[in-house]
């Protein structure tokens, strides 16, 4: 849709199309009706929330890339939403999921450091034309960003852009290619989060930790349940914004006191406002859970934090063209290759050491999405879960610009050998 003029402008009105597509959903998932059961049945709830507000995106209704609504809602809502699904979060249940989790995250990062390699080498086996180019034109230098995006997010492609040097027209591709590659898989997470036990039957996996997890905070909210007063709902909404007030505070702080005093440190993102935003919402949520405050979560936080958290799921919709795949199929392809390599990895490892598909989704959406859109895919198992998501997430962050190095160097070698 580049250059081309979106049919509403304002974001106001956007905003209301979006709640209204939320709340259409929502409302005929709840329904009776049998033709509403059939579709819901086989669509979850959550793939729509994503997938309507790409429709209007992709045929020009609205502009995702023009809209300011992402940004607000990634940086406003988001941790608010954090904030209100840590309150009531047993952190020591957490600690006992064990190290599955960690070692399907790390499987995802090889997965992707070693897919982009491997997709440019098998796609130019069968169209050796894609290796044509010159200096800052040379596709390898294009994917590493690619890399650096689903390793450990913008902060970590923006480096990789720097350290490789793409062209501004190539750099360009990629970005469609990362944001379009990136979003179909996530919608194809999504759609698993719903029957997740097919998957775990076939892996023989032992859900058990997970099941307490989820047990223990589902009898944790029924025991306080009540219905919400006014005042109870203003305190949550208060609570959690105030904590998102906070965490722009110290990323504002922070993000540039470590740019200038510590530039070794640019490394591992913490130069990166969003990360810090991120960091100290979550571990506001966490510190509070050990309060009182953790109390408001028997007047509806953890569901006032998944209205929040939808919101975002379909400002993250908005942002996927799926015309922009025709632009350059073959850099699609290479993309859709690349995933798919992470993929069969990550399946493979889980299969080998019996991981719930949980891990799978989260840890590959820690990589690819980061900390923006894992609590999103960890939701969808179960609100409880999205903490887990945001833990991996800033793992992410860490070994961005590593993975992303080293994925870049074997790029190289393939594209000249």
């Amino acid at each position: 849709m580049d250059g081309e003029v979106p049919l509403i402008e304002n974001d106001a009105v956007v905003l209301g199309l979006l709640m209204g597509i939320l709340g259409l959903v929502f409302y005929t998932s709840a329904s009776d009706h049998p033709v509403f059961k059939k579709i819901y049945r086989v669509v979850p709830t959550v793939l729509l929330c994503y997938f309507i507000p790409s429709l209007f995106n992709t045929f020009g209704v609205i502009s995702g890339e023009s809209s300011g609504l992402y940004f607000m809602a990634s940086r406003y809502l988001l941790p608010t939403s954090l904030v209100l699904l840590t309150l009531s979060i047993d952190l020591k249940s957490i600690v006992k999921l064990g190290p599955k989790a960690l070692i399907m995250f790390l499987s995802g990062t090889l997965g992707i450091v070693l897919g982009g390699p491997i997709a440019l080498l098998i796609v130019s086996f069968f169209v050796p034309s894609i290796m044509d180019g010159s200096g800052s034109d040379e596709i390898w230098r294009g994917l590493a960003t690619i890399a650096g995006s689903w390793i450990g997010g913008s902060a970590n492609q923006t480096s990789m852009l720097e350290v490789f040097g793409a062209s501004p027209a190539l750099f360009s591709q990629m970005i469609a290619v990362d944001v379009i590659v990136a979003n179909i898989w996530m919608a194809v997470l999504l759609y698993w989060a719903a029957k997740p036990e097919i998957i775990d039957r076939y892996f023989k996996a032992d859900t058990s930790a997970i099941n307490e997890l989820q047990q223990k905070v589902e009898q944790y909210r029924k025991g306080i349940l009540k219905i919400p007063t006014m005042g109870d709902t203003m305190a949550i909404l208060g609570v959690g914004f105030v904590v998102t007030g906070i965490a722009h505070l110290a990323g504002d702080a922070f993000a540039p006191y470590i740019r200038v005093n510590y530039p070794q440190l640019v490394q591992y993102s913490l130069d990166n406002t969003f990360f810090w935003i991120v960091i100290v919402a979550t571990t506001g949520g966490l510190i509070l859970s050990f309060t009182r405050v953790r109390k408001l979560e028997g007047a509806g936080a953890s569901r006032l934090g998944s209205v929040l958290l939808y919101v975002l799921v379909g400002t993250i919709g908005m942002q996927m063209d799926l015309f922009s795949i025709l632009e350059n199929p073959l850099f699609f392809l290479i993309g859709m290759v690349w995933m798919l390599i992470h993929v069969i990895i990550m399946l493979g490892i889980a299969y080998l050491i019996k991981a719930p598909f949980f891990f799978v989704a989260v840890g590959s959406q820690a990589n690819v999405g980061g900390a923006a859109s894992a609590p999103i895919v960890a939701s969808a198992f179960n609100p409880a879960l999205a903490p887990v998501g945001v833990l991996l997430a800033v793992f992410g962050y860490a070994l961005g610009t590593y993975g992303a190095y080293l994925s870049g160097l074997l790029l190289q070698m393939v594209f000249n050998w």
